[in-house]
This record gives structure tokens, sequence and C-alpha cells, in this order.
């Protein structure tokens, strides 16, 4: 493994508390940088978060593209999961609650009677492992690990999560997502849930971005935000992103802003979105092998302090997140999101960047 200490900008020692008593021992959280020319990544073990993204607009000025805190310190009880690793399932289930295999799964409900981004504890909370950080060379990557026990949130089964973190060309990250069960088969669903703001984190509304999602449908969802188990066209609707159009165009058609899963067309891995920020003329595609990507225009962003003192509001940032069905264990007609002891959950994505 090559490490570069000039890299850890940060170190804290911090406590991670599993259920009323037992804690785990003392581990160190830092902040490690990825480093291309003038594009930079920074992330940290604590949620195998990103926590920066810097690169320059089409008149060569740099800034940050992703929505955070200032520090480590606020990510440990924050709320937004600002560019976390987000798991053991991602995204809600529906009465923090499944079955499988005939045994009934309690989770922890962590959004009103629902369970969400894994519960209270879920990845996103937790010290990951560095297993490799290679800094120099034509691809740096950082490599973290973390190792979810048996009912953890109430989950069957041990088992072993890998992200790796690469800048894989010139402006392009790629996140590279691996779980793999030890005793039990267990729902695997892992999403990144960065906020991003192509006009620079600080910059304000995302409305003006103009974008295009490579979906034909979408899974309606009821009043608590729980797929109905339908899945419907988008044609003639506020959700039909398959051309390039303003946020702003039609988001007001939209209770409560975009937040909705979208049924990715075709299959392996191919270009789900693109996002263009005509200001500052940057622009991100986003590729991935999933079934479907979540769209999140950050409606309950709502006076968020982040990095630099800037204040966050309301449709500060979107999400894009990768993933499979919202609450599949739940609807036996989505894709499966179970995973046997022996088999590997893989989930790849790849952000390319371009001004």
């Amino acid at each position: 493994m090559a490490r570069s200490h000039a890299l850890l900008f940060l170190s804290l020692i911090a406590f991670v508390f599993l259920g009323s008593s037992s804690a785990v021992p003392r581990k160190t959280v830092g902040i490690y940088e990825l480093k291309k020319g003038n594009f930079s990544v920074k992330i940290t073990n604590w949620g195998a978060t990103i926590l920066s993204v810097i690169l320059p607009d089409s008149e060569g000025n740099l800034a940050d593209v992703v929505l955070g805190y200032e520090g480590i310190r606020p990510y440990i009880n924050g709320t937004t999961y600002f560019g976390a690793l987000v798991g053991r399932v991602g995204n809600r289930i529906s009465g923090a609650r499944f079955v499988l295999n005939g045994t009934a799964y309690r989770l922890y409900p962590n959004d009103g009677t629902s369970s969400i981004h894994g519960g209270h504890r879920g990845f996103s909370f937790v010290i990951w492992t560095v297993k490799e950080l290679v800094v120099d060379g034509e691809f740096p990557y950082i490599k973290l690990y973390y190792y979810s026990f048996n009912k953890e949130q109430g989950f069957p089964g041990d088992l072993d999560v890998y992200v790796t973190y690469k800048i894989s060309g010139a402006y392009e990250l790629s996140v590279t997502m691996e779980a793999t069960p030890r005793t039990k088969a267990t729902p695997v669903n892992l999403l990144q849930h960065s906020y991003w703001n192509l006009g620079g984190h600080n910059s304000g509304s995302i409305l003006s971005n103009t974008v295009q999602i490579f979906a034909s449908n979408i899974t309606p969802l009821n009043d608590q935000l729980i797929p109905t188990g339908a899945i419907s066209s988008v044609s003639g609707t506020p959700y039909d992103f398959r051309n390039p159009n303003t946020i702003e165009s039609r988001i007001n058609y939209v209770k409560g802003g975009y937040n909705m899963n979208y049924v990715v067309d075709g299959q392996g891995m191919r270009k789900v979105a693109v996002v263009e920020d005509r200001r500052s003329g940057r622009a991100m595609e986003l590729w991935a092998d999933q079934p479907a990507v979540q769209f999140y225009t950050a409606y309950y962003l709502n006076g968020v302090e982040g990095k630099g003192g800037a204040i966050y509001g309301r449709y500060g940032g979107l999400c894009l997140e990768t993933q499979g069905f919202p609450d599949a264990v739940n609807h036996p007609q989505f894709p499966s999101q179970i995973v046997n002891p022996g088999e590997v959950y893989k989930h790849d994505m790849l952000f390319k960047f371009s001004f």
C-alpha cells in the first residue's frame, strides 16, 4: 500500500457507539487528496465521503463543485448525507421491515416508520479502513473497506464492503463499490450521495442547470415517498428529461421539487445523465451500471451552513444517485437486491467533467 502522509490533512480520534454501551476501538479519521493537474478530489474515511471536487470552468477558474461541511465534525451528526457512501440499503424501506427466506427482519426506523439510507448508523456514519492509497502515477486512487456485522441496523449476515475512488482519466472520477456476504443472504443497495453544483458549491441555485436523464420510466411514489410498485412512463409529465431541459422549466409542476427514482434505459455500463451549467461552462456526464437513478433537487436543504461559511438554501445542489429500485425488498416485481454468500454485489459509476 502506497501512502503519502503529506496528503493526510487532518486526523482525529473518534468513537463510534454501537447500541447503548459497546464501542469499537479508536480509529483515525483522515482527509486524503487525489490530484491530477488542476483536478482534485478530497475524500475522508468517515462515511467514505467525498468532501470536495475541484476543477476549472471555461475560463480556467477553479471551484469546488460539491456541497459539504467545514471540517469533519459536522459530518458525524449531519442529516444531509453530503458526499457519503450510503448503505447497507440506500433509499427507503417501507415500514422498516422485510421478509427474506421466511424470516422477518426489523430495521431501525429513521424516517417516520420507514428506514432510510441504512438506518440511524448506516455506512455513512462509520469509520472505514483505508486499504490502499496511491497518490502517484497516472491514476491516483483510494480503496476503503468496512465490515458490517450481522444484525447491524437490523440487516442479516456479515458483509464485507469496499469502495474505490479513482481519478481514471482527464477530469474523470470513477467510483467502484463491491460487497460480499459472508454468512447469510442480505439486501445490498449502495449509493454515492454527493450534492453537485457545477457553478461552485456556494454559487446558489441549480434551477438554471440543463439536465438530461436517459430514462423513459419512473417508479411513482405514495405520500410517504415509498414506491407504489408501479412503473410509469415519463412521457407527457414534468419528469421527462429524455431531451435536455432546464430544471426551472418544469419544477413548479412537481410538489417539493424532484425526488424521484428513474428507471434507466438499457443495461450495463451506460450514460445515465448529463448536467450543464451554462454560467460556468462546466458539464458532467454520469455513467453507471445500475437499473435506476434517484434525481433529487435538494428541496429540504434550507439554511445549512457549509464549507467556508456558505449557507446552502433550497435547490442549492442536485443529486444523481445510481441505485437499485427503492424498497425493492418489499416489491417482488422490482429487480432483486438480494445477494447470497458466494456472490458479489458490484456497482460502478463514472463522472466525466468538461468545461
